[in-house]
């Protein structure tokens, strides 16, 4: 029983992680978060492995700063049933989030969000279909 104490909750290990999504995406270090919330980042560090749960109080503060619902903290979470959470999006979303956590996936997003031209963005990403059919063809 005292093993299960040690383990952090499933819930509270997913909303960690979408936290550290979220701040990466937004390529925002621990520390800047940590300072915009008062606390510091090992604090952050915590959050993000799940080893200390996020009040809801600090989880709407958190919310704001990355400018996300608070919604978002939830979405796929473990042990989610239920008619409205359809087993179609789940592989989707976790396919996206994935690609997001993976060191090529946040690198190409960074970079692409640093395009300000619409049209340079569009034809981007027109190149990486036309590179995905190709390699589907093969």
């Amino acid at each position: 029983m005292v093993e299960n104490k040690k383990k952090p909750n499933p819930i509270d290990i997913h909303v960690g992680s979408r936290i550290r999504l979220r701040r990466t995406m937004l390529g925002m270090s621990q520390e800047k978060l940590g300072e915009s919330l008062g606390i510091t980042f090992q604090q952050i560090q915590k959050y993000e492995k799940g080893t200390n749960r996020v009040g809801a109080s600090r989880l709407q503060n958190i919310s704001s700063i990355l400018n996300v619902p608070v919604s978002f903290f939830f979405e796929d979470a473990p042990g989610e049933g239920g008619a409205g959470s359809g087993i179609a999006e789940a592989p989707s979303s976790n396919y996206v989030v994935d690609f997001l956590s993976s060191s090529e996936g946040l690198q190409l997003n960074r970079a692409f969000v640093k395009i300000s031209d619409p049209k340079v963005r569009r034809k981007l990403v027109d190149l990486v279909k036309a590179l995905a059919a190709e390699a589907e063809s093969e």
